[in-house]
């Protein structure tokens, strides 16, 4: 079996850094006051279009186990110790959906792993990710 991999469409951090530079150059014909606003709501949007782009692809599953990016680098969680599940809370009269991977301590120094994802990191709704990987972990072991 393959890789299979998960992370937002490269239209997301494409938007995120066009809608950073449009709001940096309307930053520059406001007053002082302004400039900060909305500079800082510009250097977020392009803060958050590189991590969206630094972070690609967020989630891979391979026949070791599935390997997850963050911004502290990547790690993976082998198969044989991973537990996946989709955890559902209602919040704002919505209906959320994310994946949680955990792993369970494998030695004294190692307190194991809880990774949260949800729809935006994914791409995908996390319910059918959560599918794959428990096929693809099936087919790897």
């Amino acid at each position: 079996m393959g890789t299979v991999q998960w992370s937002p469409p490269v239209l997301v951090p494409a938007a995120l850094a066009l809608a950073g530079l449009a709001l940096a150059a309307v930053a520059v014909l406001l007053d002082p006051a302004g400039r900060v606003l909305v500079g800082g709501a510009a250097l977020l949007m392009l803060a958050m279009a590189a991590r969206e782009a630094v972070l690609r692809p967020r989630l891979a599953a391979g026949a070791d186990g599935v390997e997850v990016r963050t911004l502290t680098g990547r790690r993976l969680l082998p198969w044989g110790v991973l537990r996946v599940r989709v955890r559902t809370a209602r919040r704002w009269g919505t209906t959320i959906r994310t994946l949680e991977l955990e792993t369970w301590p494998r030695a004294e120094d190692d307190d194991g792993v809880l990774v949260v994802l949800g729809r935006w990191d994914l791409g995908a709704d996390p319910e059918a990710v959560a599918r794959a990987l428990e096929a693809h972990g099936r087919g790897a072991v």
